[in-house]
This record gives C-alpha cells, structure tokens and sequence, in this order.
C-alpha cells in the first residue's frame, strides 16, 4: 500500500483522527492488519470528480487480539472513502464508517 502513497499522505479515520506521512501512516496500516488481518472493504459504486474519488461500499474483518481468526470476532459495517489522487498516487485517504460493531467486539474480548 505504501508504494501508492504521496511522500505526503494524509490519512483521516472515522473519527477524524489525522495522521500525516507516508512512513507513519504505513506503519499504522501494519498495525492495524495485524490487529485486523483479514481486513477487507467491498466497494459497490464509485464517483469521481477530477482528483477526488469517492466510493460506497462496506468495511468488515475480524477483531484478533491473539492471531486467531474467532468467527465471533468478525464485525462489518456501511462505509464511504474519500480519496485524493495526486500525480497518480494517493495523497490523502479519509473513512467514513460507524466504529461501533468493532468496539463492541473489542469490548467482549477486554472481559
């Protein structure tokens, strides 16, 4: 993923967290995909408006604090992307979906 990113990337969550630079924002995607590894997101439409792309779609995965892929950890939820393209790489990707499923499963797992 990082080979597609600007030196510049910019990264917004769902909760509007903002985190810049290509290295940092890689190292959190690694971070998440192993906390997350079967992460996947399934995009039904698209739109795009010069270099701004937008998608629809879902977001699901599989909450695994200890490498265990639990069918009762899995979560999915509606989500959007806003997307950025700049000399054809990403500057900046931004999420928008609802948290709450995944919380929820790392609630359970905390107990």
């Amino acid at each position: 993923m990082a080979m597609l990113m600007t030196e510049d990337h910019v990264f917004i969550d769902a909760l509007g967290t903002r985190m810049e630079g290509k290295e940092r924002v890689a190292k959190a995607f690694a971070a998440y995909f192993r906390m997350v590894p079967d992460y996947a997101i399934e995009i039904h439409e698209v739109f795009s408006n010069g270099s701004v792309v937008a998608m629809l779609g879902s977001a699901r995965g599989t909450y695994s604090p200890d490498g265990v892929l639990a069918p009762e950890n899995g979560w999915s939820t509606p989500a959007a992307w806003r997307v950025v393209v700049r000399d054809a790489l990403v500057a900046e990707w931004r999420v928008y979906a609802d948290n709450e499923p995944i919380r929820q499963v790392m609630a359970r797992n905390r107990k």
